[in-house]
């Protein structure tokens, strides 16, 4: 026993001095991280932009955080928040010269890039240039680079121009071979979120609606790449019917590309266009470092906010965290810029395709009641629809950009019939005993009779005229209106325009300076809400399910997107508002 106490004892003291030296090592490595000065902008110096990370509404920039969850969250995503605000202070920095678009593969969405694109432009107005170079050039990142003065490519590079594609994913001969029958409820000819489970292919309404959201989207960068290069609409299209670019020559002859250069020639392009000598340097800084430069404005220090309200993700029932739209963590976030008499006006950023009916609902109602007492604008991200949508409806003006996805007014139940599975493939039976006749209606091994199927369509009847109503009086509008408009129909905001769902095309910050004007404020600060994790409970969650994550997605790869929908799945329950799961752009 006495051996046993003493090897317990010498094991515990030599855990304590291990955590202790780990601390101490820890905190060495966090003092070095945080003590590193801001990074230095010479004269004449050029911003190097690459965008070759999915870019989300905002990320954690605090280096502390970073360093403590080894930066797994945020090692493969840019902040569009950081982006906006990085170009316009280098729009004013006198020793940016100019911008070097070195691009690549561009995977974030075409609203998203719509107002990176935008804000280039922007910068553009300072007098500043714009030079873009890739070795491969995709549709999105050709539509970023069209802002450019002038757009180079490596000679033997690829160019894709051919239009936009929507792929569907459908499951159910994969569940049919399970023995797995997704049975679904739901109200509206166009709301197409189980197709993927019940269908092999689009249905007619769904291909209607993908139809016309991928032409508007389509037309809106062809316009907005006409504009820029100076190549009539119709000829873009006609290049893209006729694959000119297979054709690395014709893309110089078309005016799609100014030269077909090596990178050598590039820098010396951009020397001359600097006025630097050939064996000198370019002085350069990345568009990733200058997040770190302090503005050299100083500008006076305001007690009047606005609070930005970041909502990304599914909407689902809870206190989820960043990535989700968890109904009980922003709705406090909502609530808490309510009661704060620091917070002149809220602008809520939302880029969801819905979810959870319940949850959404939880928000609507924080939102409804912020909207009485406060300017509330919506500024829609990507997507904002169904659920995404509910969640804006109460708000006084909302925001979207020309390409994003809205709409998806309607309701979808669903649940699996799992009884072939289990009783014909894997040989498990079940039995059941009950109190009530219905007590088992949720029961995925017995299939739903037409009794509980009627009472199920009644709910999810009157949860849609609910929604609808709801919407009505939000955009000031009667229920046949919006009715007429609804049915699960997916919209882009170009038709949602016309349509009245939205009330003025705009990205981020014109959804601020909106804010601002609504409250009648010359000076303000912006607030992020809901706060971020601190480092410490990020680094739990590393440790836990988000790096698991990260893990399975680095090793799926592309197919990850199936892993997470069927994932998706899994979090669903009861009702949902959500739009079809995967409708993959290209």
């Amino acid at each position: 026993m006495k051996n046993f106490l003493s090897s317990l004892l010498a094991t515990l003291v030599g855990i304590l001095i291990m955590t202790i030296v780990v601390f101490l090592i820890f905190m060495g490595i966090i003092a070095a991280s945080t003590s590193k000065e801001a990074p230095e902008v010479k004269e004449n110096s050029l911003m190097v932009a690459k965008f070759n990370k999915q870019i989300i509404d905002r990320v954690d920039n605090n280096p502390l955080s970073k360093l403590m969850t080894g930066s797994f969250a945020y090692n493969d995503v840019m902040g569009l928040d950081q982006i906006l605000k990085d170009l316009q202070k280098a729009k004013a920095d006198d020793n940016i010269n100019g911008i070097f678009l070195r691009l690549s593969n561009v995977s974030s969405g075409t609203a998203t890039l719509g107002e990176v694109r935008d804000a280039l432009l922007d910068f553009k107005t300072s007098g500043k240039f714009i030079y873009a170079y890739a070795d491969i050039f995709t549709q999105k990142s050709y539509y970023l680079a069209s802002v450019a003065d002038s757009i180079f490519m490596t000679p033997e590079g690829m160019f894709m121009f051919t239009g936009l594609s929507a792929e569907a994913t459908f499951y159910k001969n994969a569940l049919d071979k399970l023995g797995i029958e997704m049975q679904v409820v739901k109200h509206g000819s166009y709301k197409s979120a189980a197709e993927s489970f019940t269908r092999e292919n689009l249905s007619d309404e769904n291909r209607e609606q993908i139809e016309g959201y991928v032409g508007s989207i389509w037309n809106k960068m062809v316009s907005d790449i006409s504009e820029s290069r100076g190549i009539p609409a119709e000829k873009l299209n006609q290049y893209a019917d006729e694959l000119v670019s297979l054709e690395n020559d014709k893309l110089v002859e078309t005016g799609m590309i100014d030269g077909l250069i090596y990178y050598d020639e590039m820098l010396t392009l951009l020397k001359k266009k600097m006025a630097v000598e050939e064996e000198n340097d370019l002085e350069s800084i990345s568009l990733s470092d200058y997040g770190n430069v302090p503005t050299k404005e100083k500008k006076e220090y305001s007690r009047d906010k606005i609070a930005v309200i970041y909502a990304m993700g599914m909407v689902v029932d809870g206190s989820a965290g960043e990535g989700y739209i968890g109904s009980e963590r922003i709705a406090k976030a909502i609530r808490k810029a309510r009661r704060d008499n620091t917070v002149k006006a809220i602008v809520f950023r939302v880029n969801s395709g819905g979810g959870s009916v319940v949850a959404s609902d939880v928000i609507y109602r924080e939102v409804l009641l912020a909207a009485k007492e406060k300017p509330f604008v919506a500024s829609m991200g990507d997507v904002a629809a169904s659920g995404g949508y509910y969640i804006v409806a109460p708000a006084d003006t909302i925001l979207a950009s020309p390409s994003t996805i809205t709409g998806s007014l309607g309701v979808i139940f669903s649940i699996p019939n799992l009884k072939e599975l289990m009783n014909d493939k894997l040989g498990v039976t079940t039995d059941v005993v009950k109190t009530n006749r219905y007590a088992d209606i949720y029961s995925v091994f017995d299939p739903l009779d037409p009794q509980e199927r009627y009472f199920i369509q009644k709910t999810v009847d009157d949860t849609y005229e609910n929604f609808i109503s709801l919407v009505a009086e939000g955009r000031g509008k009667s229920y046949e209106e919006i009715d007429a408009i609804a049915g699960g129909r997916v919209w882009s905001a170009t038709d949602a325009l016309d349509l009245g769902l939205i009330d003025m095309f705009g990205g981020l910050d014109k959804s601020i300076e909106v804010a601002a004007k609504m409250a009648g404020l010359d000076g303000y600060r912006v607030q992020s809400l809901p706060k971020l994790d601190d480092p410490f409970t990020a680094l739990i969650k590393e440790l836990t399910g988000d790096a698991r994550m990260k893990a399975i997605e680095k090793e799926l790869g592309s197919e990850f997107i199936h892993y997470k929908n069927i994932q998706n799945i899994r979090e669903m329950h009861g009702l949902q508002a959500i739009i079809p799961y995967h409708i993959e752009l290209h």
